[in-house]
């Protein structure tokens, strides 16, 4: 029979679970849905809508889909009140963020290292 993490987990000294349960916390922390985020920040569907120009619907359908446009999403979250960056990771050539049509380099990467 196979191992079990949680028995994996509970043989470990304390200090080590609770360091694993709060990394975990923050990994889950750092994935939401639109639907999350936006219940996080207390904006109803309704609410979103206007700011958007759409109906409560249309927002619905967007938290609901699984591929969007990149200017959808960008609107969605400038209406929450945030702004959309898109990190590109290139194993150990480093990170770059798009934004606008242009690279920027990210933390010591270089964007001309690509």
């Amino acid at each position: 029979m196979g191992v079990n993490l949680r028995e994996v987990v509970a043989k470990l000294p304390v200090g080590e679970r609770k360091a694993i349960m709060r990394r975990s916390r923050e990994l889950i922390a750092e994935e939401l849905s639109l639907q999350e985020l936006r219940k996080a920040l207390t904006v109803t569907q309704v609410e979103l809508a206007k700011t958007l120009g759409k109906r409560q619907g249309e927002v619905s359908r967007i938290e609901q889909r699984g591929d969007l446009l990149l200017s959808t999403l960008r609107d969605y979250v400038q209406s929450l009140g945030g702004e959309l960056e898109l990190l590109c990771t290139f194993g150990n050539r480093g990170s770059v963020r798009i934004h606008t049509g242009r690279v920027a380099p990210r933390r010591g990467g270089s964007a001309r290292s690509l």
